[in-house]
């Protein structure tokens, strides 16, 4: 299962970061009255992911734990990480800004897809076992990030808080894609397979960015 993931998971960690890099963090520094604070925020979210996955376990990028036993509180745990991680990255998708105004947040929801695809399936990987209660567990995971995207519009957060919230997920992705790259090259050996699928989640971020 876990090598099955892997050169998806790749895709997905280059295009995420590939959409952070030319997407998030020009228009976070661009709105930002205070771009040396943002970065205090970006750094703080990176590090927020690293505690997160300390109680998911890494499933957001695609780790698979099929073969341990997973007790009920590391199952709660999993579900509630997830579940902060994705209601924080939904946020984004309802706020206006001139990047937005042309792309309709398209590069950016696709990132998210993309990366909850493999972490789907690492998800379900982990608890397999419950039945129908891991269905119920994916579902309440596949519905976290279109909360968010309600729970924001229906808040209406400040523009300071909102770039907090936006700071802290650019922290966030840039951590999960850059752990997708150092667990997908193991002793440091990148094959040409893997370079060659990260170019093209790069590129595809390129061109959802820029042509459509």
């Amino acid at each position: 299962m876990k090598q099955n993931l892997r050169l998806p998971l790749i895709f997905a960690g280059a295009y995420l970061f590939a959409i952070t890099i030319i997407h998030i963090i020009p228009e976070l520094f661009s709105i930002s009255p205070d771009p040396s604070t943002i970065g205090l925020y970006v750094l703080i979210g990176f590090f927020l992911q690293q505690f997160l996955e300390y109680f998911s376990s890494g499933v957001e990028h695609g780790h698979v734990h099929a073969n341990k036993a997973v007790s009920v509180s590391g199952r709660f745990s999993i579900i509630v990480a997830l579940t902060i991680h994705s209601l924080l990255e939904g946020s984004l998708l309802t706020h206006d800004s001139p990047f937005h105004e042309k792309h309709e947040s398209y590069s950016l929801l696709l990132g998210i897809v993309l990366h909850k695809m493999p972490a789907a399936f690492a998800l379900m990987a982990t608890l397999q076992g419950l039945g129908k209660r891991a269905i119920y567990l994916l579902v309440l995971f596949s519905l976290a990030s279109p909360l968010g995207l309600v729970l924001s519009d229906f808040i209406m957060l400040s523009e300071n808080i909102f770039l907090i919230v936006f700071a802290i997920v650019c922290g966030s992705f840039l951590h999960i894609s850059t752990t997708i790259f150092v667990e997908a090259s193991p002793e440091h050996h990148f094959g040409l397979n893997k370079i060659l699928i990260s170019v093209l989640g790069a590129l595809l971020a390129i061109v959802v960015e820029y042509l459509i």
